[in-house]
C-alpha cells in the first residue's frame, strides 16, 4: 500500500508543474556514480577464515634517496702533494796533506842549477819559470816516467762492459785520452748522453778535444773529488767507470765512491813506466833534482845503474815519494808540504834564499 502512495505523489508534483508552465532544468553533469565496495562475506559463526595467501617479499635492495632537482655543486678537494724530503748534504771534511820534512843531515850547498823531473809547462806563467827569474838560477824540466797505453786484450781481461757504463770520473789529461782510444780500438761509440765527472775545470775543457763540450753534460771541481761529492750524489742512480793507472793515488776518490754508495767499478787503462835518460849519459850535472812521484825514484835507478847522490840535494814532494826516497837510502834534503812551505816552488825558493845569501 505504500507503493500505492508514493505513484499518487509523483502524479500531483507533475500536475502542478504542468500548471506552471515552467520547463524543469536538467543538470547537465553527472555526478560520478560511486562504485560499489565488494561485499565481505558474512562469517559464520563457529568456522575459522581462511588463511590469506603470504604476500611475495622482495629481494631488499638499498633504497636510493631521490637526488633534489638543483644542480649538484662538484666540492674541490685539496690535492696535498707530500713534502720532499730533502737529502742532507754530505760534507766531507778536508784531509789534511800528509806533512813532509828534510833529514837531519841535510847538505846546505849554494844552488845554481835545478832538474825538475816534469814535463816543462807550456804556460810562461808557470811558478817555477817565476822562480828562476826571482833566484837567478837554471831550471830545466824532464820527465823520468812515460806513460803507456793498456792494449784492448789487456783491457778485455778485466771483464769490464763498456756499455753499461753511462757516467766517467776523470782524473787527469792521461784518463781522458785513454779512455777515448779504449773506446776507439773496441769500436765502442761512447753515447752522448754519458756524464763526465772531472776533478778540476782544465780536465773539464779539455774533454773538447773528444767531445763537444756543449752537448754533454759535464761537472767538475777545484782540484778534489770532495768538491764532486754533492753532484755524484745527485747522480747515484748511474754506473760510472773509474778510469786509473796501474800505480795510482786515487784512494782518497775510491773511499769517497764508497762512502757515497754509488755503482762503480775500477778500469786500467794505462801504466807508468821509466823514461829513457840515455842522454844524460850516466852524469846528473845538477844541483838539484826535484821527484813528485816514487815511479821517479824508481826511473832514477832504471836509468842510473849504481848512483850515488854525494852532493846532490833532493826535493820530494808527497809524504810517499819521501818513503821512497829513504827506502832507497837517499838524503832528503828539500820536503814539502809542510806548513812552512806548503808547495814545492816555496820550499825550493826557502832553500835557496837560505843557501845563496851566504
Amino acid at each position: 500500500m505504500a507503493v500505492k502512495r508514493s505513484t499518487a505523489k509523483n502524479k500531483k508534483s507533475a500536475s502542478k508543474a504542468g500548471k506552471s508552465g515552467k520547463k524543469t532544468k536538467v543538470s547537465a553533469r553527472k555526478k560520478p556514480q560511486k562504485k560499489n565496495k565488494p561485499v565481505k562475506p558474512a562469517k559464520k559463526k563457529g568456522v575459522k577464515p581462511a588463511s590469506r595467501p603470504a604476500k611475495k617479499t622482495k629481494a631488499h635492495h638499498p633504497v636510493k634517496k631521490a637526488t633534489p632537482a638543483k644542480k649538484q655543486v662538484k666540492e674541490k678537494v685539496a690535492v696535498v702533494k707530500p713534502e720532499r724530503v730533502k737529502e742532507a748534504k754530505i760534507v766531507i771534511p778536508p784531509t789534511p796533506p800528509s806533512l813532509v820534512y828534510p833529514d837531519d843531515k841535510a847538505l846546505k850547498l849554494r844552488v845554481k842549477t835545478i832538474l825538475v823531473s816534469q814535463p816543462k809547462p807550456e804556460n810562461e806563467k808557470s811558478p817555477y819559470l817565476e822562480l828562476a827569474r826571482r833566484s837567478n838560477v837554471k831550471i830545466d824540466f824532464r820527465h823520468f816516467i812515460k806513460v803507456e797505453g793498456m792494449t784492448t786484450k789487456e783491457f778485455r781481461q778485466q771483464r769490464i762492459n763498456l756499455t753499461e757504463h753511462n757516467a766517467v770520473i776523470l782524473t787527469s789529461r792521461n784518463a781522458i785520452d785513454h779512455f777515448f782510444r779504449i773506446c776507439g780500438e773496441m769500436r765502442y761509440n761512447v753515447p752522448e748522453t754519458t756524464k763526465y765527472f772531472c776533478l778540476n775545470e782544465a780536465t773539464a775543457y779539455y774533454l773538447q778535444k773528444y767531445i763537444q763540450y756543449r752537448k754533454r753534460k759535464i761537472f767538475f771541481g777545484n782540484c778534489s773529488i770532495a768538491d764532486l761529492a754533492e753532484a755524484l750524489r745527485k747522480n747515484k742512480e748511474e754506473h760510472f767507470l773509474l778510469p786509473v793507472a796501474d800505480v795510482h793515488r786515487e784512494e782518497k776518490i775510491i773511499d769517497i765512491l764508497d762512502l757515497l754508495k754509488l755503482n762503480y767499478k775500477k778500469a786500467i787503462i794505462y801504466r807508468t813506466v821509466s823514461a829513457d835518460l840515455s842522454d844524460f849519459k850516466g852524469k846528473l850535472d845538477y844541483d838539484v833534482v826535484v821527484f813528485f812521484t816514487p815511479a821517479g825514484i824508481r826511473s832514477l835507478f832504471v836509468n842510473f845503474p849504481g848512483f850515488k847522490q854525494g852532493d846532490l840535494r833532493i826535493a820530494a814532494f808527497g809524504a810517499a815519494t819521501a818513503k821512497a826516497v829513504r827506502e832507497h837510502g837517499l838524503r832528503l834534503d828539500i820536503a814539502a808540504p809542510n806548513p812552512q812551505t806548503p808547495s814545492m816552488t816555496m820550499a825550493l825558493e826557502s832553500y835557496i834564499r837560505e843557501v845563496n845569501k851566504r
